[in-house]
């Protein structure tokens, strides 16, 4: 842990231009929060497997919990999550009914109130729920689960927030929100389908902050008609409003897997060239108003807890991104949730209907997964390692050719066992990551640009 520290403590931060290599940028790569990533779930791993991990889980195991909520009352069109219209309060009603009982469920699977360190609720948007319903599902983990000292934090859509919601996430001890930004050029916000002026999320911050809560942003760069200039409008405000963590999202257009997508026309995209300007010209903006660079698309203050876990060598990368969440367990509840134990990862049924049917008959709901052997959790923490540090051993895992490769190009140096990525090569991460992942296919089109 020492020798990590020492190596990785500053290695991102005020970085040299970062070198272009287009062919290397437009090559899919997956975003690796987890290994094997979800391309290599089966049928053959669900629920019976989930029960078994959840029966056997020592009592003194940490675990987190992450809440899926698949409802926007208004759905974007870049968006890439599992998310349906809120439209239908029965729906919803009886959404936040089946979730209630799966917390039940796990819960007595795990045999009492275990220990939670971190909730998460994400989505869609948990504040698409009526803010009575959101409480019940606090109330109910809080009768489930030991949750006297998890960290709690939520995904809203700073349209649907109002004074009501943000009392009550005060009053409940939630610790952060992150606010789905995106962009502030009105004229992108209108092509994506998402109308927020800045006053609306500028209201949205003060009001969280007057009861203590963290806010974070989410940022995009690469949306349709979005310029240099429109990107560094919208980090100077960020800046300006000063949360204590900013995502910084290339979009990944992929209107043949994601229909909603077919609004936003290929040529209204900047290029790949206008990409990389704009993934660099976030990097030196935020770095230099004073953010520490986490990994490759994640900015924290240096109080944050993000960025002491990046200085103290604990970054953590799961289905959230990076994190400082160093819990080995998490369990997903809710229909799309992942679990992912150190020797399993399993997804529930993604369709909400049908992950309520398999509620009701008190089953769990686990649809699809697979079982991670010795060699995928060698390689899934080398991978880990690389994308939160920038440096691994990689001894005993083997690679592809195409690592000399990027050796050759400077992007990469093996040292004492050790493979490290070049400071000025971090957008390049994931694709040097790629080379240890024993599973990925030359030309996957299910997976996003590195950039």
């Amino acid at each position: 842990m020492i020798l990590r520290n020492a190596l990785t403590r500053d290695r991102w931060q005020a970085v040299p231009m970062f070198r272009y290599y287009p062919d290397l940028l437009a090559a899919p790569v997956p975003r690796y929060t987890s290994y094997p990533t979800a391309a290599q779930f089966t049928e053959a791993v669900g629920a019976e497997a989930l029960a078994e991990r959840l029966d056997t889980l020592p009592q003194d195991a940490g675990i987190s919990l992450y809440l899926h909520i698949p409802y926007c009352h208004d759905i974007c069109w870049y968006c890439g999550c599992n998310t349906g219209a809120a439209t239908r309060p029965r729906r919803l009603a009886i959404y936040v009914d089946a979730l209630e009982q799966e917390i039940a469920l796990v819960a007595s699977r795990l045999g009492g109130r275990r220990r939670v360190t971190h909730i998460a609720f994400g989505g869609g948007s948990p504040n698409s729920l009526p803010l009575v319903d959101w409480v019940r599902l606090n109330h109910q983990l809080l009768l489930c689960f030991d949750t006297s000292a998890a960290a709690l934090s939520v995904e809203i859509d700073p349209r649907r927030l109002d004074q009501a919601w943000i009392d009550a996430m005060g009053q409940i001890g939630v610790s952060r929100v992150n606010l789905g930004v995106q962009t502030f050029a009105p004229h992108v916000q209108r092509a994506i389908g998402r109308v927020q002026p800045v006053d609306m999320v500028q209201a949205a911050v003060a009001g969280l902050r007057r009861v203590q809560i963290d806010v974070g942003f989410d940022l995009m760069y690469g949306l349709p008609g979005q310029s240099e200039a429109d990107l560094a409008e919208t980090l100077e405000t960020s800046i300006r409003l000063a949360p204590s963590r900013i995502a910084l999202f290339g979009y990944a257009h992929m209107p043949h897997l994601l229909h909603r997508q077919r609004r936003i026309a290929q040529a209204d995209l900047p290029d790949m060239a206008t990409r990389f300007a704009m993934a660099t010209q976030g990097h030196a903006m935020l770095t230099a108003a004073g953010y520490r660079a986490i990994g490759f698309d994640h900015f924290a203050l240096p109080d944050d807890p993000l960025a002491q876990a990046a200085i103290g060598g604990t970054l953590r990368r799961n289905f959230q991104g990076f994190t400082e969440d160093d819990s080995d367990v998490l369990i997903g509840l809710g229909a799309s949730a992942i679990s992912q134990f150190p020797d399993l990862i399993v997804q529930n049924e993604k369709n909400a209907g049908a992950y309520r049917e398999i509620i009701a008959q008190e089953r769990l709901t686990a649809t699809r997964g697979v079982k991670r052997s010795a060699d995928d959790q060698k390689r899934g923490r080398l991978i880990e390692r690389l994308l939160c540090d920038g440096v691994a051993p990689s001894e005993g895992v083997g690679q592809s050719r195409d690592l000399a490769r990027f050796v050759d190009m400077g992007i990469a140096r093996l040292n004492d066992g050790l493979i490290e990525i070049r400071p000025e090569a971090q957008p390049y991460a994931r694709s040097v990551a790629a080379c240890f992942d024993a599973y990925l296919r030359p030309a996957e089109g299910r997976f996003s640009h590195a950039v």
